[in-house]
């Protein structure tokens, strides 16, 4: 999809996308999220990975809406965020002893975060409100199924 953007002059950069930039881009994953709800993945048979899209689906929604009222949120901490989110309600809800996978998402919400500082691509603000909105959508739908 990224050269798909890139060749239509949607976006000029994979690294530096501006607010403006990013809005076809995760309008796009919103709507390939809920075809994959609607039509792929069912609730009755993985009722996890259903809301676990459906969590994505919910941050691709709110991560827009920061977009267009002018607000950066880091899509890379909501994707680490909602993923280690994920895998610890899969070690509430089976019982299981994720604690090393746990740990290492843990190392890696911020390593990721060091690395966007780092890069200057993103504020406090921004991968605070990423964490924000790629778990908190996670930690809602727990009480679906858990």
């Amino acid at each position: 999809m990224y050269f798909l953007f890139r060749s239509l002059g949607v976006v000029s950069s994979f690294t530096e996308a501006s607010i403006s930039e990013r809005k076809m881009p995760i309008a796009v994953q919103a709507i390939l999220l809920f075809v994959l709800i609607k039509f792929s993945v069912s609730r009755d048979s993985v009722a996890e990975l259903y809301f676990f899209f459906l969590g994505g689906f919910l941050s691709s929604v709110i991560v827009l809406a920061s977009v267009i009222l002018k607000f950066k949120a880091s899509l890379h901490m909501i994707g680490i965020s909602a993923l280690t989110c994920f895998i610890f309600g899969l070690s509430m809800y089976y019982q299981l002893p994720f604690v090393n996978l746990i740990a290492f998402c843990i190392v890696c919400i911020g390593l990721v975060a060091s690395s966007r500082l780092y890069m200057k691509a993103h504020t406090y603000t921004e991968l605070i409100a990423g964490i924000i909105i790629g778990a908190g959508p996670q930690v809602f739908l727990y009480q679906f199924w858990l």
